[in-house]
């Protein structure tokens, strides 16, 4: 029997968002999948060096917010929502995204960048944390993910 594996698209960069990409990933490896995460588009600042440590929660627009969108559009409110949702994760013992990325790497996750992407941001592989195996295309992404369960996120 084939080694089963999943293939997550992390395209957006909110903290919020991220997680979701992150624990699939956790969760299939611990259930013994092979797992990858690709970074696309703003979900890079989740595996960029000077901006992992401070991701935000996109409280303006977001249709799930119980924020009427005219507050949560104020300075500020990004910073806030991240800060209380920190809080609670923190309740749940559940580790920041750095760490949780240290431990998909020493897991046996892989971590790429999409070339294209990198290229519009104007980042180099020396701008992004240390568990990012390589900067692939979408080309080399079908080709890793050939078999694999995609997940979008």
């Amino acid at each position: 029997m084939d080694q089963r594996k999943v293939a997550i698209i992390c395209s957006k960069g909110g903290l919020d968002e991220v997680y979701p990409s992150l624990i699939l990933a956790n969760a299939a490896r611990q259930s013994g999948i092979e797992a990858f995460i690709f970074f696309t588009f703003w979900g890079l600042d989740a595996i960029t060096e000077s901006k992992v440590d401070h991701l935000h929660v996109n409280m303006a627009g977001n249709a799930s917010s119980p924020m009427p969108t005219v507050l949560a559009g104020l300075p500020g409110m990004e910073n806030l929502a991240a800060t209380m949702m920190m809080k609670r994760m923190e309740q749940l013992d559940l580790p920041g995204v750095r760490e949780m990325l240290e431990i998909l790497d020493d897991s046996g996750t892989q971590l790429y960048a999409c070339e294209l992407a990198m290229e519009m941001f104007g980042r180099t592989q020396e701008d992004l944390i240390p568990q990012v195996i390589d900067v692939i295309t979408a080309g080399d992404f079908y080709q890793m993910s050939e078999g694999a369960q995609i997940i979008f996120t």
